[in-house]
């Protein structure tokens, strides 16, 4: 590393640099802090109060049957009448829009779902920003990658009752800090890793469920970059209409990581 990179106070700025592009995200007028329901699809054609049309699933995909002068837009296509998505894999889905607002279509598990997202919606609206512990250099540590023999499909539970995430852990990462050796499952983000954990303030000052932690691919030497300064919250930490996964069981850490987000406002009000 340079010394540009290991200079407390250039940290320090991108983290803040950082932590203006994630709140931009947050906020976003269509994000999922604008989502106003998480609707289960079932065979059976129903309407719902913030999205047009009747909407379904089957075999063949999801659809949409929508009454005369409703109209749904996909990229630069107008949808009217009935109109089929297909099938939807487990991921990203597929968006429309409408009027101001969007509807994200999408599986989780094996179950179809739909949730519009409306930016007038009071979350979105009234965001006022994720409060964050001060950025310390000492939350930046390096660890090291240790693979599994091979790649594991690990299942997790979601902030949905009764739904599951599965990923991909191609090891776990460990660290020491306070005088102790850690373990973390990652998961596969393509080079990268994604680490979901609870720590000793998990439900006192930080969300209680789970907080997120991205980490750059390794070096030659195996070696990562922790910086808990960067741990986030999952969309679960603000809205009950996320079906985020939760951290395996291996995942919970012994020690207090004051670093990264705090519980949100919103959740401390609600």
């Amino acid at each position: 590393m340079s010394a540009e990179q290991l200079d407390p106070t250039a940290l320090e700025r991108e983290w803040r640099e950082w932590r203006r592009e994630h709140e931009r995200q947050l906020s976003d007028p269509h994000g999922l802090l604008a989502a106003t329901g998480l609707h289960w699809l079932t065979s059976e054609p129903t309407r719902f109060d913030d999205v047009p049309g009747a909407w379904s699933t089957s075999n063949g995909g999801v659809c949409v049957d929508l009454a005369d002068g409703e109209t749904l837009t996909r990229g630069a296509v107008t949808l009217s009448g009935t109109h089929n998505f297909g099938v939807i894999e487990d991921g990203p889905g597929v968006m429309a829009t409408f009027d101001d607002a969007v509807v994200e279509i999408a599986k989780r598990g094996v179950r179809d779902m739909i949730r519009p997202r409306h930016p007038d919606h009071a979350l979105v609206r009234n965001y006022r920003g994720t409060p964050t512990f001060p950025f310390d250099v000492r939350w930046r540590v390096t660890g090291r990658i240790n693979p599994f023999e091979s790649p594991q499909s690990v299942t997790v539970d979601a902030s949905v009752e009764g739904l599951h995430h599965v990923y991909e852990a191609p090891g776990q990462v460990e660290f020491e800090l306070d005088g102790a050796t850690h373990r973390l499952t990652a998961f596969s983000d393509g080079d990268s890793f994604d680490i979901l954990f609870r720590d000793v303030t998990s439900g006192v000052t930080t969300y209680g469920a789970t907080r997120a932690l991205a980490v750059e691919a390794p070096d030659d030497d195996g070696r990562v970059t922790l910086d808990f300064n960067r741990a986030t919250n999952l969309y679960c930490a603000y809205t009950d209409f996320s079906t985020c996964p939760l951290p395996p069981p291996e995942n919970r850490l012994s020690v207090a990581i004051e670093a990264g987000e705090k519980i949100p406002y919103e959740r401390h009000v609600a």
